[in-house]
């Protein structure tokens, strides 16, 4: 037993290392976008790889172009507070991301649209709004008139913390025991965050605060777990051979 735990040790240690040379991380992320009071809408995301470490601190990261995709995703909208809003209909995809920084930040736009369905459901809707979202992760502004008149105001993303008027949410890049210097770590995470501005000539839906997430959840590449499997094998014929 005491052997065993001895293996599992320096096993720890190997992967410690592997991860403080600074080997390259495969990266899950998933964006989440939260308009005002309505639901969460999730867009998942492929695996990436582009995480840049020094010891194991997150230096910089890379999000490569359609990383995040999704074509004609409904949310339904039935609460009748919404009114006149009855569903939006998201498609997008992410441009290239690059963030840096001690507090990760950096543009990643979100090209596409988000279709607001008016009066009723997406399937038949009265009357539809069209709303561009090229300035969301990003920066800048983009207009639009028509049944209803709007303006979407984007920021870039950052760790920390994004305001929309009085309104904040707060990203963050920890370890897997929360560390502020262990994101590189097996398990480390980092949420980005991005707030978008949305006003319309509506009265109940003058101001919209809205604001977008990116979660990536970080572990080392396959190519570093089959150097750890080597040595912990390595270890264990060498624990064989000194009891033979």
């Amino acid at each position: 037993m005491r052997r065993f735990a001895g293996l599992l040790a320096v096993a720890a240690l190997l992967l410690g290392s592997a991860v403080a040379q600074g080997g390259p991380l495969a990266t899950v992320g998933t964006l989440s976008i939260v308009i005002g009071v309505l639901p969460s809408l999730p867009v998942p995301g492929v695996p990436v790889v582009g995480a840049s470490t020094t010891g194991h601190h997150i230096d910089a990261l890379t999000v490569p172009a359609s990383a995040f995709n999704v074509v004609d995703q409904v949310l339904p909208v039935t609460d009748p507070f919404n009114a006149p809003i009855k569903g939006i209909e998201l498609n997008l995809h992410n441009a290239a991301g690059q963030f840096s920084g001690a507090i990760l930040h950096g543009a990643m736009p979100l090209n596409g649209t988000a279709k607001v369905c008016l009066f009723k459901l997406c399937s038949n809707a009265r009357a539809n709004v069209s709303v561009p979202i090229s300035v969301v992760g990003a920066g800048g502004a983009a207009t639009g008139s028509g049944t209803v008149s709007f303006t979407v105001r984007g920021a870039p993303w950052t760790a920390g913390v994004a305001a929309v008027g009085t309104i904040t949410r707060r990203g963050f890049a920890h370890g897997p025991a929360s560390g502020t210097s262990s994101t590189a770590q097996h398990s480390g995470v980092a949420r980005l965050v991005t707030p978008i501005f949305i006003s319309t000539n509506l009265p109940p839906l003058a101001v919209i605060p809205a604001f977008v997430f990116l979660d990536l959840h970080f572990a080392p590449e396959p190519s570093t777990l089959l150097l750890l499997a080597g040595g912990i094998a390595g270890l264990v014929m060498l624990g064989r051979a000194r009891r033979g």
